[in-house]
């Protein structure tokens, strides 16, 4: 259930775990920022994003759908990435169709590398957009966000290179050595 399966090289693993952790760091900002902790912006400016209020509901939302996603790259490189787990009704025991797994994960590395460059191109001006009084002035708080923000630029291709080994492995003709079962055991 938990292991990686065979024939999926190391390397491929460690590719799928970094695209799930990717997520982390930005995800504990906007909690914190959810939650109302200095990161960076005045009273003023969480007043602006609605927290606490709606923003708050947003962020939280947004960090768990974020991690949710990411998680789901391991399923490129595990047992139940290619057999649907045991309580789906019908479906339970039956192999994933390969495509089912590649489509939304090669669109979603697409997305993710596009927003990746143009989050690149328009950095510099990520503090222009928001009124004057509603970011502290310390340069730390800009240190933090970027080191918080910066490894999800590694999500789409850590996903890109996931997917193709994916759709190699999958679509190899080779059929496995071992036997899939679905989460939780038997059908």
């Amino acid at each position: 259930m938990t292991e990686t399966l065979p024939g999926v090289p190391r390397w491929a693993n460690l590719a799928a775990h970094a695209a799930a952790l990717v997520t982390v760091p930005s995800g504990l900002w906007r909690i914190a920022m959810g939650l109302g902790l200095p990161v960076g912006f005045t009273a003023r400016g969480l007043a602006e994003f609605g927290i606490p209020g709606w923003g708050t509901a947003y962020v939280f939302g947004l960090s768990l759908l974020s991690e949710a996603l990411a998680f789901l790259t391991l399923g490129l490189v595990r047992p139940w990435g290619e057999v649907w787990p045991r309580w789906i009704p019908g479906l339970r025991g039956r192999r994933i169709p390969p495509l089912a797994a590649i489509l939304p994960a090669a669109a979603g590395a697409i997305v993710l590398i596009g927003l990746s460059v143009q989050w690149l191109f328009r950095w510099t001006q990520a503090g222009s957009s928001v009124p004057p009084g509603t970011r502290e002035d310390s340069p730390v708080y800009d240190i933090v966000m970027a080191a918080c923000y910066a490894p999800l630029l590694l999500w789409g291709p850590l996903l890109a290179v996931v997917t193709v080994h994916y759709a190699r492995r999958r679509f190899s003709g080779q059929r496995p050595q071992h036997t899939l079962q679905p989460l939780g055991g038997r059908a």
